[in-house]
């Protein structure tokens, strides 16, 4: 509840730009989409310099394999050049390939990691139906220490790496927005990825902290209702034990700040030395996702 409560505040107050004429601001903008409720627009974030980042032009998203026939045309309204998934080739087997309108190209960057793979463990874990061994598994602090592994491995892994910076290229193609991003459940690889463009673009962090700690609020119906459909169905007596899957958590997010800055020398080094972008890349995202007024 604190997590859904600041992200609340530091949408609502913190460095947004361009109220609407009833006051509404646009960051943290819900895309409305009955089939991804965690979809919205990163647009309205204010920079250090006072730009902001353009509306409509990247969006984020929990997994689209659940949209609606009536997402279809809200979607199609976006005006969407590109589609990029991060999840992985199980998961689109599993859970479906996304439901887009036509003429959407889709780009695949999966990024899966073996030595944290949140869907295998949550897969185990309901598999095993016995409490003691869920317990084993996730409690006393092991989901959590799992996530911010997951986190760390963002940035330490060198695949990981590439896929990231693969993502930014593309939000920098002058040709390649709008653009929206997503993985399952739009949470942590999505997280990151938004917490990157945002750093890139010269959003503060408390700032990027504030849109990631968003998906709370926004999934949190989605997640009550897992939680007690696990408990329902007997699967866990405990489904409580999967709260550090299922939300963002500012020490995940942190964890991945912080290898980067224990491996290189700031951002502008990390950029370089670790995404591989150059000034050119960096400059091609300010044109296309940042504005100088409300426009």
């Amino acid at each position: 509840m604190a997590d859904r409560q600041i992200a609340s505040e530091r949408i609502g107050g913190l460095r947004n730009a361009f109220p609407t004429a009833d006051g509404t601001v646009l960051a943290g903008r819900s895309l409305g989409l009955r089939g991804a409720v965690n979809a919205r627009d990163l647009g309205g974030c204010r920079t250090a310099d006072g730009r902001a980042v353009r509306a409509g032009a990247v969006l984020r998203s929990d997994g689209l394999n659940h949209v609606t026939a009536e997402d279809l045309d809200p979607l199609g309204a976006l005006g969407l050049r590109a589609v990029v998934d991060l999840r992985s080739p199980e998961e689109i087997r599993e859970a479906g390939p996304d439901r887009l309108p036509d003429g959407v190209s889709t780009h695949h960057l999966p990024l899966l990691a073996t030595d944290f793979d949140i869907h295998l463990t949550l897969r185990g874990a309901l598999a095993e139906r016995s409490p003691d061994r869920q317990r084993e598994l996730l409690g006393d602090g092991r989901a959590a220490a799992m996530m911010t592994g997951l986190y760390r491995w963002f940035v330490t892994d060198p695949v990981a790496r590439e896929q990231f910076a693969a993502l930014l290229r593309l939000l920098a193609d002058p040709d390649g927005v709008p653009l929206l991003f997503h993985c399952s459940a739009g949470k942590d690889r999505t997280g990151w990825a938004a917490a990157l463009v945002l750093t890139a673009l010269g959003v503060d962090r408390a700032t990027v902290l504030a849109d990631y700690l968003l998906t709370n609020e926004r999934a949190a119906p989605v997640v009550d209702r897992v939680l007690a459909d696990f408990r329902g169905r007997g699967l866990m007596r405990e489904p409580e034990l999967l709260l550090p899957v299922f939300r963002a958590d500012r020490d995940y997010l942190d964890a991945a700040f912080a290898e980067v800055e224990a491996g290189w020398d700031g951002f502008d080094a990390f950029w370089r030395e670790g995404l591989g972008l150059d000034e050119r890349v960096l400059a091609g995202l300010r044109a296309n996702l940042l504005a100088d007024d409300g426009s």
